[in-house]
């Protein structure tokens, strides 16, 4: 998850004006009036009593497999615990674990989201590992396992809240194909294909730990794979045969040359990678194939759109290279995509924002804008009402074979969501429907 720090605007002194009714008659519509609720303040306390069972639901579901693509395991998993906890459960078409404690209802809601899907997977449950003071160590313990537990401590808390009678049902999912190359498309599939599409008032996303953050603009990438083939042959016998290798490491260095990011040939931020090459067989052999696979990001589409061509210039120019300083045999070559992330933003006076700044300035937390490539890109390319946070605690080395978290303070990071959430689901930080 690549990020960019932002400077936050200032936060507004006020937020009474942000109104709704409610179906409570005693229910204050400013957010205030909204936390300082004895049932709402009662039910974020259950997070700090409930420490070791969370700790228990996060080592239990990260030692549960959920590489991207194969994530029905770790699905069924979280599918039983929504059972469990009293909430209809089913997974869809896309293989997103959905709860509701009204599933069948076909009222507006609000989305409470975090993906199942890892970079790196346990090969065995001991390759997740608690230390004495608690840290967990493994792939996926913060990215997202954090989320998951996250998604389940909430679950925990809100099926006491079934009186309120708030406008909203709350659906959570844990989603599908978040990383790499799955597209966000379960979050693509509920937002668009799903039951819930065209219902969907607003979207929480939990994604990793930390509680300063907010993910309010979405940072759009394309992927693509580039394809090379040529027939080969025997590096001395034939040499002077065409060779994809040849050709493909030509395309990806002229195409890092000439578009390279930090003379920044354009105006606003960008960034390109090519993250994996493959071909060939043996040293002495020229390769038949060769592949590679090339990311671009950057918040404005235009330039994306602009280094794709660039990129397709890049092979083309490649492929005529190798013709020319070649003697025998011909190359193909293919651009193909492989992915593509829309961007969007949440507007600087969105209901949402503002109601994030108030949670956190009664909680004590200097509120940090970020923008960044997470399942929120789906419904904020939508016009959907969407941020992405942290679920609280400290974590690190996301992606790798040393990822960690701590759960110290995690409390606070579940309180910032759940009164977010809250302020969702009454209708205080989504646009008024009057």
């Amino acid at each position: 998850m690549a990020t960019v720090t932002l400077s936050s605007p200032s936060a507004p002194s006020r937020y009474t004006e942000i109104r709704m009714s409610v179906g409570r008659p005693d229910l204050t519509t400013d957010l205030d009036g909204l936390l300082s609720m004895p049932e709402i303040r009662e039910a974020a306390g259950w997070f700090a009593a409930n420490k070791a069972w969370l700790q228990e639901q996060q080592i239990a579901v990260c030692r549960v497999p959920a590489p991207t693509f194969l994530e029905e395991q770790r699905a069924e998993h979280m599918r039983a615990l929504f059972t469990t906890l009293g909430y209809q459960s089913r997974i869809d078409p896309a293989g997103n674990t959905i709860a509701s404690l009204r599933l069948d209802s076909k009222a507006p809601v609000v989305v409470l989201s975090a993906h199942l899907d890892t970079v790196l997977s346990p090969r065995r449950p001991s390759d997740i590992q608690v230390e004495p003071d608690g840290t967990l160590r493994g792939p996926g313990v913060a990215d997202n396992g954090s989320g998951l537990a996250a998604l389940l401590a909430l679950a925990s808390v809100l099926r006491n809240l079934k009186q309120f009678g708030w406008p909203y049902d709350l659906l959570f999912v844990a989603n599908v194909g978040e990383e790499g190359e799955g597209n966000l498309t379960g979050m693509r599939y509920l937002c668009t294909d799903s039951d819930f599409a065209g219902r969907i008032a607003g979207v929480l996303v939990l994604d990793g730990p930390g509680h300063e953050r907010i993910t309010c603009r979405a940072l759009a990438s394309r992927r693509y794979e580039l394809l090379f083939q040529g027939r080969g042959g025997h590096s001395w016998s034939d040499f002077g045969t065409v060779n994809p290798v040849h050709a493909l490491a030509r395309a990806t260095a002229l195409f890092a040359d000439s578009n390279n990011p930090i003379r920044n040939q354009f105006a606003e931020r960008y960034s390109l990678n090519i993250g994996v090459i493959h071909g060939g067989t043996t040293v002495n052999s020229i390769p038949q194939s060769a592949t590679a696979k090339v990311d671009i990001r950057s918040e404005n589409e235009s330039i994306i759109d602009a280094l794709s061509r660039s990129l397709g210039r890049c092979v083309e120019q490649a492929v005529n290279i190798e013709h020319q300083q070649a003697t025998r045999g011909r190359l193909t070559a293919r651009v193909r995509e492989i992915g593509s992330r829309p961007g969007g933003r949440l507007p600087d006076d969105s209901p949402l924002l503002s109601a994030s700044y108030a949670v956190d300035r009664q909680l004590g937390i200097a509120s940090v804008l970020d923008i960044s490539s997470t399942d929120a890109n789906i419904p904020l390319s939508l016009g959907i009402p969407s941020i992405s946070i942290g679920t609280g605690g400290s974590g690190a080395g996301a992606h790798t074979t040393e990822e960690w978290y701590r759960p110290d303070n995690r409390d606070l990071g579940l309180r910032r969501a759940y009164f977010i959430l809250c302020a969702m689901l009454c209708g205080i930080a989504l646009p008024s429907t009057k």
